[in-house]
């Protein structure tokens, strides 16, 4: 079997699943209430529920744009972090981390202990 080579790929498929009812989830949701950024998995179905309900303060409320100088009591970065730099540091680290979506909060504080 001289001079054959071999040629092996491989595939790797995340699938999200929906946060409230655990059907196949479309997509990835992020909204805020009381100064607290949340995010939430949600099927099709269950996002144009949300976007229905969160219609009538939606369409009375104000926008707001975030402000530098604020200090926001979440640690140097805000509340923001470079997904793709945690995930490379989790991976490193021994943790386990999907390749998008949301990161698990001890992870992301994990990462901001060792920075």
């Amino acid at each position: 079997m001289k001079g054959i080579l071999l040629a092996k790929k491989v595939v790797t498929t995340t699938e999200y699943t929906d946060d409230i009812d655990g059907s196949r989830a479309e997509g990835t949701v992020s909204f805020s209430f009381e100064g607290t950024s949340y995010e939430i998995d949600l099927s099709k179905s269950n996002s144009r529920a949300f976007e229905k309900a969160m219609a009538p303060y939606v369409g009375h409320a104000r926008r707001v744009r975030a402000s530098r100088g604020k200090a926001s009591g979440r640690g140097r970065s805000g509340g923001k972090h470079d997904l793709s730099a945690v995930r490379a540091w989790a991976s490193a680290n021994g943790y386990s981390v999907a390749p998008r979506g949301r990161v698990a909060t001890e992870v992301l504080e994990a990462f901001d202990g060792a920075h």
